[in-house]
């Protein structure tokens, strides 16, 4: 079964780091080229659908991961 939950916050995170990394990544790589939206649009469109699968695929192993280093920090 789907959880709801996990998939809006993975479309939302997914979302938000996708387009920051890929902003940033076109301006370093094109810079303000004349078509610079159009060619971040391109790579966008491509990293956002990445960006939710990873998020879906990895989330339930980061959190496993956090929770044991804060318990190690903790103690």
């Amino acid at each position: 079964m789907i959880n709801i939950p996990n998939l809006i916050f993975a479309a939302i995170m997914g979302g938000l780091m996708s387009l920051s990394i890929t902003l940033a990544t076109t301006l370093v790589r094109v810079g303000l080229a004349p078509d610079f939206f159009w060619v971040w649009l391109e790579v966008w469109s491509v990293a956002y659908p990445v960006a939710i699968i990873c998020i879906l695929i990895y989330r339930p192993f980061a959190s496993k991961l956090t929770a044991s280093l804060v318990k190690r920090l903790e103690s």
